[in-house]
């Protein structure tokens, strides 16, 4: 039977949350039948996510609230 987990993947400040966040993944190992298909990535979220989406204003892909807009993506030079 296939697993599902939350990891963390990284903790960092979020202007928008006033705080440290936790961003999380949710990992879907593969079962022992197919271990050959190696781990996937299902779902993402934010330690604070709740938090934000209780804003007035939408806050980011993390929370769930704006697709658009990821503040914590690595930016090129």
């Amino acid at each position: 039977m296939a697993v599902k987990v939350w990891q963390e993947i990284k903790v960092q400040y979020c202007e928008h949350a006033g705080g440290e966040v936790a961003l999380e993944a949710e990992v879907l190992y593969p079962d022992e039948v197919m271990p050959e298909s190696g781990p996937r990535i299902v779902a993402h979220r934010c330690s604070r996510g709740a938090e934000c989406g209780l804003l007035e204003e939408a806050s980011c892909v993390w929370a769930g609230t704006n697709p658009n807009y990821d503040p914590f993506a690595e930016k090129a030079d």
